[in-house]
């Protein structure tokens, strides 16, 4: 349902970004004084181009020494000897992109550390509420209302209405929202909702509490952070044939 930002590798994203420096740059290499040089908002919107083509390849919130940036940046567009070769350049970013990488991922990992204690805690609590059942899995559900038709089996295609939150309330997903339901076999989704909607009959509506193992896990998905326990009501609408 929901994607992730790509995880890109460090020799593609040296790649990307030596291209994108040398695109923007060639047009004006050897020109040590220009009278035709863009003019100063121009120049400024190249800069905002260029941190955000490094932003979206994930070099994002890094602090740099302006100056030096600056300096590096005129020396090779203007062709004047650098002051290290461009092999030392790239063995620097090199070093600076997977520094940053592991980075994000110590900080994903205890993002995620403390999404699994608290998801933890919130279903210790809520097991104990009056019409809370808790199956083997490890799935809580309770019934809001109960319907009459038809259960689907592990491979049918069902038609639901669903609104998604993280047990702090935010809702990350909604076919109410949307104004139409959705149709999906339970076979492709995740495994909280394959089991979950196998206990209702079409015309119910469930919520469930599912476990951060039977939703999207470690690498969580799209606003979902990772080891999110996620609360979901959903309304049975159809099982389609």
């Amino acid at each position: 349902m929901m994607n992730k930002p790509k995880i890109f590798s460090v020799r593609f994203l040296l790649v990307v970004l030596f291209l994108i420096v040398s695109l923007s740059l060639s047009c004006n290499r050897g020109r040590t004084s220009n009278p035709d040089a863009l003019d100063a908002d121009t120049s400024y919107a190249f800069g905002m181009w260029m941190a955000n083509q490094m932003s979206s390849m994930g070099l994002m919130d890094i602090s740099y020494d302006y100056d030096a940036f600056t300096r590096g940046f005129r020396d090779f567009n203007e062709a004047q000897e650098t002051r290290i070769t461009p092999d030392r350049a790239m063995e620097l970013i090199s070093a600076a992109v997977m520094r940053i990488q592991a980075q994000d991922e110590e900080r994903e990992w205890l993002e995620g550390e403390l999404n699994r204690e608290q998801g933890e805690a919130f279903m210790a609590v809520n097991r104990e509420r009056s019409g809370v059942i808790t199956t083997a899995s490890g799935l809580q559900y309770e019934i809001i209302s109960q319907g009459a038709g038809r259960r689907p089996g592990p491979a049918d295609t069902v038609r639901v209405h669903y609104e998604g939150t993280l047990i702090d309330g935010t809702v990350f997903d909604s076919s109410y929202r949307r104004g139409q339901p959705v149709e999906f076999p339970l076979n492709g989704v995740i495994a909280g909702w394959t089991e979950g909607l196998q206990l209702m009959n079409e015309g119910s509506t469930f919520r469930f509490v599912i476990p951060s193992e039977l939703a999207y896990g470690t690498r969580g998905a799209g606003s979902i952070p990772p080891n999110s326990t996620l609360i979901f009501d959903v309304e049975l609408i159809a099982v389609v044939d």
